[in-house]
């Protein structure tokens, strides 16, 4: 029944009325489809009846790329890509439409592997649009982040602001990077042609995290599914806009099939604002349990956001035609249940072997 409702969530976005024809008979590359956003994007993609385009999905782990995807195998139209994203890519395809959602997004990474991370965004971006200038791209989208916003005045950031970012930090690799990915798409639209529109997530939840992946709703989850009680390792003060991984790539797909090229749009739900420790005792209220504070180690510390307030208008996306209903808790308990049931799963079928 979990499963369902993830996936009836998908359905809803499959009945979007979007330019679904401007897909007809092209090849879709989604880099990063191991992600939570890129995987869900290719669940979606892959969800729709009587689809006649092809989906590349391009991902380095290849155990993960079978356990997210095994179930597409035997579909001719689906291409999985073991591939990195930092290296000149090589595909017997031509590439109508590209989506770059390859990028480190943990804390870890960011303290244990900040010059990964920084490749993955800039180098990710050259090699795919270099490898889709070539090879007949309609359209590029890159999935930006709103940590580019670094820290601002309080007020809710629109496309046009610019907060603070301290360059000089190993933890800048992530917004830094995005910043400078982002300046690569309109160098490359400048000087090549290149159609390319940037998306702009908050703070995203759902299904299908990595086991590394340490932002605090998955480590939230993970405490909840092991039966434990929530651990927080700060005040959880700092306030965030957030959204349902389905209602983000529902709007990279405004944007990819809608938006105006050139143009960078915020993905957030409006109607989930909230801090980190709100966070915490929403779920701890799903999960039954208590939260409970811990000092975090130097590393943990390390791959810290420190903003303090990071909220999103999305009028912009709006405009398109987005929008979003449901509340956050229901959205939420989806998502542990979802992955309680997956979790029951796995033991059932390890104490049959």
């Amino acid at each position: 029944m979990a499963e369902m409702s993830y996936f009836d969530d998908i359905r809803e976005v499959v009945e979007l009325q979007l330019p679904w024809e401007k897909l007809d008979n092209c090849n879709i590359l989604i880099a990063g489809a191991t992600g939570l956003i890129g995987s869900c994007l290719v669940d979606v993609m892959m969800a729709r009846p009587n689809r006649n385009y092809h989906v590349c999905a391009m991902g380095r782990n290849q155990r993960r790329m079978e356990q997210l995807f095994g179930k597409y195998q035997s579909d001719e139209r689906f291409h999985p890509i073991i591939g990195d994203v930092t290296k000149p890519l090589s595909i017997p395809l031509p590439i109508h439409y590209i989506v770059h959602a390859a990028s480190g997004a943990a804390p870890s990474e960011f303290s244990s592997h900040p010059v990964e991370v920084m490749k993955a965004n800039i180098n990710g971006v050259i090699n795919l649009m270099e490898y889709g200038i070539h090879h007949q791209m309609k359209r590029f989208l890159y999935v930006s982040s709103g940590e580019i916003y670094g820290e601002g005045d309080g007020r809710v950031f629109t496309e046009d602001d610019s907060g603070y970012v301290n360059c000089n930090t190993p933890r800048s690799c992530y917004p830094s990077s995005k910043r400078a990915a982002e300046t690569l798409c309109a160098s490359y639209a400048a000087e090549y042609g290149a159609d390319a529109v940037i998306a702009r997530p908050c703070h995203i939840y759902g299904p299908n995290f990595t086991e590394t992946d340490n932002r605090v709703y998955a480590q939230f989850i993970r405490n909840i599914l092991k039966g434990e009680d929530i651990i927080m390792k700060s005040t959880g003060e700092q306030f965030r806009s957030w959204c349902y991984v389905v209602d983000c790539v529902s709007a990279l797909l405004f944007v990819l099939l809608k938006g105006s090229s050139g143009q960078a749009y915020n993905v957030a739900d409006s109607a989930s604002v909230l801090s980190i420790g709100q966070l915490a005792e929403m779920l701890a209220e799903i999960g039954h349990c208590k939260v409970i504070m811990k000092v975090p180690s130097e590393m943990e510390k390390k791959g810290y956001n420190l903003v303090s307030k990071s909220v999103f208008s999305v009028d912009k996306l709006e405009e398109l035609g987005w929008k979003v209903s449901g509340s956050m808790q229901e959205k939420l308990a989806k998502t542990v249940n979802y992955l309680k049931e997956k979790n029951n799963d796995y033991i059932r079928y390890n104490s049959s072997l």
